[in-house]
Order: C-alpha cells, then sequence, then structure tokens
C-alpha cells in the first residue's frame, strides 16, 4: 500500500466510539441479512463463512494489517456512491480531494480524545477527505489501526456507550485539510459533524468529520446521530451534514470488511 504524496483535484497539491442505540442495531442488523446500512455505524461480525472463535481471531489479525497491505483506492476510493445516503433519502456521491501519508497518531486527535483513545493505541492512521458533488461540503474519513486486542477494542466501545461519548464536542475527531482545494480552510473551527465508530471484531476505529467548504466557523457541531434526527433544526442538521459524515463513515467502513474477506494480497 502506498502513500506518496498527497494528491489533489484540479491541480491543487498532490497530494472505528460505539454508539450503541436502536438506530445502530436495526442497521447492523441489516448488514447482516444483506439488506445494507441504512444509517449508523457497523459493530457486528465480519460477513465471512467462518463463524468459530478460531475464524474471529483469524479476521481480527488479517484486519490489523490491511492498512499496509492493501492499496490506498480499496480503502479510500476516488468515488463513492451513497445511494439513499442524504436526508429524506437522497442519493449522494463524494469525490476523494486528498489522500494524507499514513502516520502514527502524532498531533492527530484532539489531546481528550487522544486520551480516550490511548487504551487501545495507535498502529496507524489512514485518512482522506473528500467534498460533495456540489463541492458545497467537505468530510474527512479516517481509519485508526490500533494495536489493542478483541478485549481491549471491546472495553472502549463499552465506554463510548456507557458514557455516550460519541455525543460530546469535546471528542471530535479533527480534519484533514487540502492544500489548494476546496478543503483547504477545513480545521477545527470548521467542523459541524462527525461520527466515531469502534469496531469490537477487528482493530479499527473509523471515523468521519463534516463541514461546509467555504471554511466557516460552526459554534453549534453535532453529532452525526443527533444532526439526523427528524424535526432537528441546527445548520448542521438542516444541511445534512450528519448525513455527509454518516454516509461516508458507513461506506468506507463496508469497504473496509468486505476487503477484509477477499484481500488483494495477503499482510505481509
Amino acid at each position: 500500500m502506498t502513500f506518496a504524496e498527497p494528491e489533489g483535484i484540479g491541480g491543487g497539491a498532490r497530494a472505528w466510539v460505539v454508539r450503541v442505540s436502536p438506530r445502530v442495531a436495526a442497521a447492523a442488523a441489516c448488514v447482516v441479512l444483506g439488506l445494507g446500512l441504512i444509517g449508523g455505524a457497523v459493530t457486528g461480525s465480519w460477513l465471512i463463512g467462518d463463524s468459530g472463535d478460531g475464524g474471529a481471531r483469524d479476521t481480527f489479525t488479517a484486519a490489523g494489517g490491511l492498512w499496509h497491505s492493501v492499496p490506498v483506492d480499496d480503502l479510500f476510493p476516488p468515488t463513492v456512491d451513497g445511494q439513499g445516503a442524504g436526508p429524506g433519502g437522497a442519493d449522494r456521491t463524494w469525490t476523494r480531494i486528498g489522500v494524507a501519508k499514513d502516520s502514527d497518531c502524532t498531533g492527530a486527535f484532539d489531546p481528550l480524545l487522544r486520551q480516550v483513545l490511548a487504551p487501545v493505541g495507535c498502529e496507524r492512521l489512514l485518512r482522506a477527505t473528500y467534498t460533495d458533488a456540489t463541492q458545497s461540503y467537505v468530510t474527512t474519513v479516517g481509519l485508526l489501526f490500533t494495536k489493542g486486542d478483541a478485549p481491549a477494542m471491546r472495553a472502549l466501545a463499552s465506554r463510548f456507550t456507557k458514557e455516550n461519548l460519541g455525543d460530546r464536542t469535546d471528542l471530535m475527531p479533527l480534519p484533514y485539510a487540502v492544500k489548494n482545494t476546496v478543503a483547504a480552510d477545513f480545521g477545527k473551527q470548521q467542523r459541524a459533524s462527525w461520527t466515531v465508530s469502534v469496531l469490537t471484531d477487528a482493530p479499527v476505529v473509523v471515523y468521519a468529520v463534516s463541514g461546509w467548504a467555504d471554511g466557516r466557523t460552526v459554534d453549534q457541531p453535532e453529532s452525526a446521530e443527533r444532526a439526523m434526527e427528524s424535526g432537528d433544526t441546527t445548520p448542521a442538521a438542516q444541511s445534512g451534514l450528519g448525513n455527509e459524515a454518516q454516509g461516508l463513515a458507513d461506506r468506507v467502513e463496508r469497504g473496509l470488511r468486505k476487503t477484509v474477506t477477499s484481500p488483494t494480497e495477503p499482510p505481509a
């Protein structure tokens, strides 16, 4: 897997917190049934034939090595289709405008979120930023490959659930700004909505954070789960930025799950 110089569009710079709610549980069931993910992060089993303990352990280990054994275009496709991912079931299409060089987690998270994630460690962090078809919104999606074993991932997921950490604005992920693109000004103050999902059957944390492409600051950020609730009138909700973050995170997670069942090459 090669992360060379970041890539951009149009001549620019070339370059998994489980929230177990009824919506999430229902979404996970839909995936297992092959009906697709309607909304909310998936934390269920990998879609593989062997459901025994040995098979689960093997899959957990294999998933942890995907960051260096799978091409970047498989993890973060240049174009992501989001049928029904927008408000009211509208379709979405996201175009990748930049991929960050793979890195450790130094400076990649605000201090409090870094502290919360510390028990599972950081093996490698992969990030990409996308924009919607109208280039009105920008969304960074990240894959944090941890050093945690299965019990550690379950403990972290349980903490997020019991303490409602997924709704705390002081635990928002940081965006990845891409120079000379519509995401050039996508910084801490531009974060409008976010989602974080701790996978319990793989050492991965999937997250996404969205904002406006014009660089406006956001006074009232809101988690994607809340922003997608019917009747919500916050700017993030009315603009569909919760859908942007959740929809893109869901589809990148689905791609990761699909990849672990048939990786391009065995992990090195």
